[in-house]
Parts: structure tokens; C-alpha cells; sequence
């Protein structure tokens, strides 16, 4: 059992793609409302030299903020947050750091998923969407043994199912669902009780607490979830 600071106490959401996974992305962002009561953090695979166009892309399909990360960056609570070319970045003391890509084998997504499942535990999500490669797939794990949830596009609505795929063949994704009914399940997780301790508009001010959550333990909490739902 551990202590959380109430302030942060919101999920953030790892959403990885590669090919395909801008249109996924804004499919599953169309269908959640603005405030969502989370923060996104999007990973794709970007070509290192590439003027990235994605935040203007994503601005249209959500009104929540859409912000490029920059280094040593806040994560606030219905946010968006896009990863710039030819970096890796994650996330420490609920602040998102900004690294160099390096030579060889690129793997942004896991790259983050490892960091947010040691600096979030169970209030960490990974969604892996249509693309190319196994990127994500021990990212997914990584978040699964810290306690949080995890989700695969279907390979009919992926353009590219090689990465959900691979995600979903480990035995660790939570459920495998087209990006509209991805967003539906967030917003099921968003209202539930313990996410919902820490009531925090888009501006980062509190509204609502609830001491006794700080209480509950964070291992395990999707398997309860899970199970109470099934």
C-alpha cells in the first residue's frame, strides 16, 4: 500500500501507434468528451527529419488542449500531449522529460510505457493502436505488472495489426476493441470511484477530494475492476 499525492492522483494514458495509428487516434479522441478526467500522451512513430503536423491534425478532432511535449513539462488532467520527432521521452515526477533518439532499434513506445508504469503504477493506461513492428508489446506488460490496464485495436478496424497483435499475444491486454469502443471503456474507468478521487479542471485546480481513497491499494486494482464488471 502506498501513499499517492491526491493532485496528480488522475491516469494517464499512453497511446502508441505507428501506421494507421493517427486516423485510429482520432477516432478514439472523437469519441471522448473534453474532460475525460485523464491525460493523453501520444507516441508515434515519426520520421527523425519531418515537420510534425500532429497537433494541428488532433486539435480538430478533440477540444481538449493538444500540447507538443517539451522537456520537464507538466502533465495536467485533460490534456494531450504529442511527442516530437526524433526523441524519446518519460515521464518523472508526473513531469514529462525529453531525451534524444538514439542509434538502433527505436521503440518510443515502450520506451515511455516503461517509465509510466514505474511513475503512475495502476493509474497508468496503455492503448497500442494499428501499426508496423512489435512497439509496445513489453511496454504492456510492464504496465500490467504494476497493476494498470491495458488495450489493442481490433485487427479489423487497424490498418496495421501487426503492433496490436503483438500486444495482444502476451496475454496482458485487458480487452481488444475498435478506438470508438477504447473510448467508451475510458470513460467507464474515468467515473469509477477511485479515479474519481481527485476532482481537477483542465486549469490544474482542485475541486473535490476523498481522504479515505488515499487508502485503497494500488496493485491489482483491473483485475477488481474486472472482475466486478464480469
Amino acid at each position: 500500500m502506498m501513499v499517492r499525492n491526491k493532485k496528480n492522483h488522475f491516469p494517464i494514458v499512453c497511446v502508441g501507434g505507428s501506421a494507421g495509428g493517427l486516423e485510429a487516434f482520432q477516432k478514439l479522441l472523437q469519441n471522448l468528451s473534453p474532460t475525460p478526467g485523464m491525460a493523453f500522451v501520444f507516441i508515434m512513430h515519426l520520421s527523425p527529419t519531418a515537420k510534425s503536423i500532429l497537433p494541428e491534425l488532433l486539435s480538430k478532432q478533440t477540444k481538449m488542449q493538444v500540447r507538443v511535449v517539451k522537456n520537464n513539462i507538466p502533465v495536467n488532467i485533460n490534456c494531450v500531449y504529442v511527442i516530437p520527432p526524433n526523441t524519446n521521452i518519460v515521464i518523472s515526477n508526473d513531469k514529462l522529460i525529453v531525451s534524444p533518439q538514439k542509434a538502433g532499434k527505436h521503440m518510443p513506445i515502450d520506451y515511455f510505457l516503461n517509465s509510466l508504469a514505474a511513475a503512475k503504477e495502476s493509474l497508468g493506461i496503455a492503448v497500442i493502436l494499428s501499426g508496423t513492428g512489435e512497439d509496445g508489446t513489453i511496454g504492456v506488460e510492464a504496465i500490467k505488472s504494476a497493476g494498470g490496464i491495458s488495450f489493442a485495436q481490433t485487427q479489423e478496424s487497424a490498418k496495421f495489426g501487426d503492433m496490436p497483435a503483438s500486444a495482444a499475444a502476451t496475454g496482458k491486454v485487458d480487452f481488444v476493441l475498435t478506438p470508438a469502443k477504447i473510448a467508451y471503456e475510458l470513460k467507464f474507468f474515468s467515473s469509477h470511484a477511485y479515479f474519481s478521487v481527485q476532482k481537477t479542471g483542465a486549469d490544474g485546480n482542485d475541486s473535490e477530494t476523498d481522504a479515505s481513497a488515499d487508502r485503497i491499494p494500488l496493485k491489482g486494482l483491473s483485475g477488481i475492476i474486472e472482475l466486478v464488471r464480469r
